[in-house]
C-alpha cells in the first residue's frame, strides 16, 4: 500500500477517493513538468554562458585587429 506524505501527515493511497487519487496523479504530473522545465531552463543557461562568452571573445579579437590596424 503506497504512501505518500502531504504536510507531515502520511496519507494511504489504497483508501482515496478517486477524486483525491486524480488530485495527486495531477499533482505528480505537475511536479514533473516542473523539473522538466528546471532542466531546460539549466540547459538554455548554460548556453547563454556560452554564447556570452563567445561573444566577449570575438569582441576582444576584433578589438585588437583593430588596435594592430592603427599602428
Amino acid at each position: 500500500m503506497p504512501k505518500i506524505k502531504i504536510d507531515d501527515v502520511e496519507y494511504d493511497t489504497e483508501n482515496m477517493s478517486d477524486n483525491a487519487k486524480a488530485q495527486l496523479a495531477s499533482l505528480q504530473f505537475n511536479e514533473a513538468h516542473m523539473h522538466r522545465l528546471r532542466n531546460e531552463l539549466a540547459i538554455a543557461d548554460t548556453a547563454r554562458m556560452a554564447y556570452s562568452s563567445a561573444l566577449k571573445k570575438e569582441l576582444e579579437t576584433l578589438k585588437s585587429k583593430k588596435v594592430a590596424k592603427k599602428d
